[in-house]
């Protein structure tokens, strides 16, 4: 048994889905502590609410997004970023190297939350950075449009000031490019999967499954309101029902019965959750922010993999969802050769145990 301290970034659902993946299965046989923020605090708190002692989970400050008139204001991110690295991040650095003491701990993961690397760095404990954002900085990015190239090696540099050196370092993606000259060390592994989608049986149901951001615009709920089809929207909480669309709030087991029974996915584009629609031999059509960079490169590498289409959420229409769902056939021979063949989730949990490994060996030596 060990003891393993893990933070995580606090935006949107994908790290608190990737982490908790990885908890359920180390909660078998290790001491969990876990440092959160925000959208990812609430969903493993709910996640772990009761039935497992070996999992603790604390509270910190975190980074997110800044949204002007419902789209993301990368200036506004940005000032928000240098401020929380001037007056946030030292103080909870201090903290958690209290908290790492005080917890024995023998491991660190972080999953692109910048303060537990400083930490666990000062106190020589190892540290693996477990998350998707290194792709930016360890991908051979050349298929990409030159803007989003440059918007990467923009964006590398935030990579270096959230995590500045890990003893093993983990990329998460449904996509896998070559990687770069110097990153041969990185170890490449899909999404991570939770138990709930490993285990789904596939089937179409006649529906959309959509998952939307908070700030995506009415004009998007309105073209999807006349696409043709019933649409189920989990993201946006309840409201009233506008044509096809209806609302529902996030409830896990639904989201994954109906992410395994629609006819195909109009959402945001996420790597987690295209990873887990891809495993599940789903077809997706992608509405990245224009102003997200990130998920504009998602949508590049999915399309690129014949496995879905994209369009920026700002430009979305009846007529282009329409003619997703009339070429829906075209995406089923490339989604036949990476459904059921994404998570991993074991790949990385021998990471993890090969470090610990490391230390046991070397304490030993002691």
């Amino acid at each position: 048994m060990a003891k393993i301290a893990i933070s995580l970034c606090g935006e949107g659902r994908g790290h608190a889905t990737r982490v908790s993946t990885l908890v359920h299965r180390l909660e078998e046989r290790h001491d969990i502590l876990i440092w959160t923020s925000a959208d990812a605090l609430d969903v493993l708190r709910q996640r772990f609410a009761s039935g497992h002692p070996r999992v603790r989970i604390e509270e910190v400050p975190g980074m997110v997004f800044e949204y002007s008139a419902g789209r993301l204001d990368v200036a506004k991110s940005v000032v928000a970023g240098i401020d929380y690295r001037a007056r946030r991040l030292g103080p909870l650095v201090d903290r958690m190297i209290a908290g790492l003491e005080a917890f024995g701990a023998d491991l660190a993961i972080t999953d692109f939350e910048p303060a537990l690397p400083r930490a666990a760095g000062r106190l020589g404990v190892p540290l693996v950075s477990i998350d998707h954002q290194h792709f930016l900085v360890a991908y051979d990015l050349d298929v990409l449009p030159w803007p989003l190239r440059w918007s990467a090696w923009f964006m590398g540099h935030a990579v270096w000031m959230y995590v500045p050196e890990a003893d093993d370092t983990v990329v998460s993606a449904f996509f896998r490019p070559p990687l770069r000259h110097g990153w041969e060390h990185v170890v490449q592994v899909g999404p991570f999967l939770r138990p709930e989608v490993a285990a789904a049986r596939p089937s179409d149901g006649g529906f959309i499954l959509s998952y939307l951001r908070r700030h995506t615009p009415f004009s998007a709920i309105e073209s999807l309101a006349d696409c043709g089809l019933p649409v189920r929207v989990y993201g946006l909480g309840h409201r009233e029902t506008v044509g096809n669309v209806s609302f529902h709030a996030i409830e896990e087991a639904a989201f994954v019965a109906d992410m395994a029974s629609c006819t195909a996915l109009v959402a945001a584009a996420g790597n987690q959750l295209i990873g887990e629609a891809l495993h599940l031999g789903k077809p997706l059509l992608v509405l990245p922010e224009l102003a997200h960079a990130e998920q504009m490169m998602n949508a590049h590498f999915l399309e690129s993999m014949g496995c879905g289409a994209f369009c920026p959420l700002e430009e979305v229409t009846r007529d282009r969802i329409r003619a997703f769902l009339g070429s829906l056939d075209g995406y089923r021979g490339p989604l036949a050769a990476v459904a059921g063949r994404l998570n991993g989730t074991e790949a990385a949990l021998e990471v993890i145990e090969r470090r610990l490994e490391t230390g046991r060996a070397a304490a030993a030596r002691t």
